[in-house]
């Protein structure tokens, strides 16, 4: 594979505002500007790869140049509409690289830092960060829904034109500025390949297995939708110590990473599975993980734990989905359901926890990945995800 040059420069004609400084640094990065375009992406190329600036770090940011950026579902609802973000906007919220400048106050990073990237900033000052809930920071989830920064509006432009930032951090991209809180410092030398899925697939999967779900080594686990983050789940369970995990997707090529990483047992999705786990459990299992973000995903895993059990959803259907929940079984049973945000990670603390795991050898973060990927392939990229040809797909720069 061989990467396209890296064309970013320093100029000085950027126009001055509150949000702006007289150095400027151009680059380039997939900028989608209509939501909805037909498939194939090959075809009808939803995201542009243009030259795009930025301005020196102001207050409270960092200018980060991305060693590796990944291709998360997420991101796909971006391009089909599925989620509605302000547009125009450079995507991409998955990703790994290092600190090239900070700007006034940045206390926790230096220019040569590795760092992973975020995509809920913690501001630490709102109710929810004060009362212990940082992966439900309000003030960070207000800042992403506008598509602007931590610190407040856009820095992105193309030519002078106003671009928006996917999640506070607009990852497709050769460098990004972000808040210095959508960063956290990482080990020095990790290759940034590894380590960029650490930023999403890794704190929702492993971490809605170890913190929301808190799950335990005696415990018997069910994960529903493997992709990378169903993946990262059984990662997380395999870290708690997790003796018997049963792995469930409809689609039989996902079954081999499944096992690969440890699940004990593989279930194609069908009429029997329900069944088949019961009588290898005793009637179901503790904990089952939603990870497919879909109805079907979420009513097999309320059907396969046991009574008293927990269900522990963190995948993300469209807004427009809804499901008529039976209360009356539910109570019967004693059934426990809950939602995962962000694994309910502590990102500062989570994020390092995990790449140590990695470190260990104990989290095989590369197993999460099947293609690696330039930036002017993007779309194919599109297409494989929404046919769900791949897991992780990492973009090296």
């Amino acid at each position: 594979m061989h990467a396209h040059p890296r064309r970013a420069r320093l100029t000085d004609n950027a126009p001055r505002s509150p949000f702006r400084v007289h150095a400027v640094i151009t680059f380039r990065g997939a900028v989608l500007r209509e939501r909805g375009l037909p498939r194939p992406y090959v075809e009808s190329h939803p995201l542009e790869v243009l030259e795009l600036e930025l301005p020196e770090p102001g207050p409270g940011e960092v200018l980060v140049e991305i060693g590796a950026a990944s291709l998360c579902r997420s991101d796909l609802s971006v391009v089909t509409g599925a989620r509605v973000w302000p547009l125009p906007m450079v995507i991409g919220h998955e990703a790994a690289g290092k600190v090239t400048a900070v700007g006034p106050g940045v206390a926790s990073l230096t220019p040569g830092n590795d760092i992973v990237l975020v995509y809920l900033p913690q501001c630490g000052e709102c109710v929810r960060c004060r009362g212990g809930e940082p992966w439900l920071c309000d003030v960070g989830a207000t800042a992403n829904q506008k598509g602007e920064l931590l610190t407040g509006g856009t820095r992105l432009t193309h030519h002078g034109e106003k671009l928006h930032h996917h999640m506070g951090v607009a990852a497709f991209a050769e460098y990004t500025l972000v808040s210095e809180k959508s960063a956290v410092k990482v080990p020095p030398g990790l290759a940034a390949r590894d380590t960029c899925v650490f930023g999403c697939a890794v704190l929702c999967g492993a971490g809605t297995a170890l913190n929301t779900a808190g799950i335990g080594r005696h415990d018997s686990v069910a994960v529903v939708g493997l992709g990378a983050v169903g993946l990262s789940a059984i990662l997380g369970a395999k870290a708690a110590g997790v003796e018997w995990i049963v792995a469930i997707d409809r689609l039989d090529a996902k079954l081999a990473p499944a096992s690969s990483i440890g699940a004990t047992a593989v279930l194609v999705a069908d009429e029997q599975t329900t069944a088949r786990v019961a009588k290898q459990t005793s009637g179901g299992v503790d904990h089952a993980i939603e990870a497919s973000g879909t109805l079907e995903g979420f009513e097999l895993a309320m059907k396969l734990v046991r009574r008293g059990g927990t269900v522990t959803a963190l995948g993300l259907p469209g807004p427009g989905v809804s499901h008529n929940l039976q209360l009356a079984p539910m109570v019967a049973n004693g059934v426990t359901i809950r939602g995962s945000y962000l694994g309910s990670c502590v990102t500062r603390r989570d994020v390092p926890r995990f790449i140590e795991l990695y470190q260990e050898g104990r989290f095989p973060a590369d197993e999460l990945v099947s293609h690696h990927i330039l930036l002017d392939d993007i779309n194919i990229a599109l297409d494989r995800l929404a046919d769900g040809e791949a897991l992780r797909q990492v973009i090296e720069f």
